[in-house]
């Protein structure tokens, strides 16, 4: 499944043939994810919808504006984070509460690893929550936006910065700066196969099997690369 702009949702079984879903929304899309049953995609001006197929959708009332950027699921509840630190959760994904995040920065990326959420965002933002209600603020060790997404891993969370830094955290409290030697925008970090991979702009591609050390690898292209993801 992929969403987008103007309330735009694909579903594939297969990766080839792609069908257009009817949204209910024009509004855009920009996270999604899957857990007890439920297809959840969220977005712009607070939109949340749901569905149990990937087919027929529900617009569901988040009673905010601001705008979603991710949604995940973890330990029986999905939680939403986006502009101005807001920060929604819900048990069924058809209501929504809002929670305290105490601070007014974007947030921009959630996970849930290790019984814990971790949600990171603008000017080195990291909040994390055990219970999703109550979050903590963390030092990052870094000012740069945390917009590369944040992921967990071999027991360790990595989460990368658009000045070339990779954050790891082993319990989503205490983090340490590694650095790649780039100073490229880092776009997107994930792990699969026991293996840490994050890509950015000109072709940029590291790999590390432990989160600490890092290997830049030859891609061939000099175009930003803005995704990835594994599956088996």
């Amino acid at each position: 499944m992929t969403v987008g702009n103007s309330g735009t949702i694909l579903t594939s079984p297969d990766g080839n043939s792609w069908t257009k879903r009817t949204s209910v929304t024009s509004k855009s899309l920009v996270g999604v994810t899957y857990g007890n049953g439920l297809f959840v995609t969220v977005g712009l001006s607070g939109t949340i919808l749901t569905s149990s197929d990937g087919n027929s959708w529900n617009e569901r009332t988040s009673g905010i504006s601001k705008s979603l950027r991710e949604v995940t699921y973890g330990n029986g509840l999905f939680v939403t984070v986006g502009l101005s630190g807001t920060i929604l959760t819900s048990l069924d994904g058809t209501s929504w509460t809002e929670r305290t995040s105490g601070i007014s920065k974007l947030l921009n990326e959630v996970t849930y690893g290790n019984s814990i959420f971790v949600t990171v965002g603008q000017s080195g933002t990291v909040l994390t929550s055990s219970d999703g209600t109550t979050w903590t603020s963390r030092t990052s060790g870094t000012t740069e936006d945390l917009y590369g997404g944040v992921t967990y891993g071999n027991s360790i969370f990595v989460t990368v910065d658009y000045r070339g830094t990779i954050l790891t955290s082993s319990d989503g409290t205490t983090w340490t700066v590694r650095i790649t030697g780039t100073w490229w925008n880092l776009n997107e970090v994930t792990y699969g196969n026991g293996l840490f991979v994050t890509v950015g702009n000109s072709g940029i591609i590291y790999t590390s099997p432990d989160g600490n050390s890092w290997t830049t690898r030859t891609t061939g292209t000099s175009n930003h690369l803005v995704g990835v993801t594994y599956s088996q």
